[in-house]
């Protein structure tokens, strides 16, 4: 009986020597169809091409092959997969917590760190803390949700309603704005902060200098004094 006994099984595709059919649907290097070749005359052409035969569609009859250079194939593969990586949109919870009675310079100070939050493309969850007799009035914390809900509704909206949990009010804001939208507006501004920084440096170097006129008038000065000497002299003469 045979017994499968571990060992990952590779995602790599079959190159070159690893290829084992006998004929295959070959492709040229710049994608034009070749057509159905003989295995031994793909692995000429790609060693005349200087260039690994790859084998691209392996359940096709026969497999579709072409020629390529996998190195420079395998690269290029990773760094999109890495950009897609980069660009890729990660919704993140943040959270705030406030007390019922919080001071009016906080609640602005916390309003503000949400309005962030919001604009990054993310979602808040508010959580209310009760201390105490607090909790026997839970009807602060519920206008306190409300209000900031309402502060911030240009922003986000309601996702999930304040509701009781233990000694805490929680609500869960979410944003208008998708998080990927939120990423390339923010690209969008540091690029245009970027470009104006560079028209501000290639403005200063543009500028003519302000030195050169005292200095020529300071000249000009001279050689009227100069005239005068020599006027002077004349007359003396």
């Amino acid at each position: 009986m045979w017994c499968y006994r571990g060992g990952s099984i590779s995602t790599e595709p079959r190159i070159n020597d690893r290829i084992r059919v006998p004929e295959v649907r070959l492709v040229g290097p710049s994608g034009e169809q070749v057509g159905i070749v003989p295995l031994a005359k793909a692995l000429e052409l790609a060693q005349e091409y200087d260039l690994d035969l790859v084998e691209v569609a392996a359940s096709a009859r026969p497999p579709v092959c072409k020629l390529m250079d996998y190195g420079k194939f395998k690269y290029e593969s990773a760094m999109k997969a890495r950009e897609a990586r980069k660009n890729q949109a990660h919704t993140v919870i943040k959270e705030m917590k406030l007390r019922p009675k919080i001071d009016p310079h906080d609640y602005d100070t916390k309003k503000g760190h949400v309005v962030r939050f919001l604009k990054q493309g993310d979602k808040v969850k508010i959580t209310i803390m009760f201390r105490g007799r607090e909790q026997s009035r839970p009807e602060l914390g519920y206008r306190l949700l409300q209000r900031l809900a309402s502060d911030v509704e240009d922003l986000g909206f309601i996702e999930s309603n304040p509701k009781q949990d233990g000694r805490n009010m929680i609500m869960v804001l979410g944003p208008h704005k998708k998080k990927t939208e939120a990423m390339a507006e923010a690209r969008e501004a540091q690029a245009a902060r970027k470009a104006e920084r560079q028209g501000v440096v290639a403005a200063d170097e543009a500028a003519p200098s302000e030195e050169a006129a005292p200095v020529e008038a300071t000249d000009a000065k001279d050689a009227e004094v100069t005239e005068a000497d020599a006027g002077e002299a004349n007359a003396e003469a």
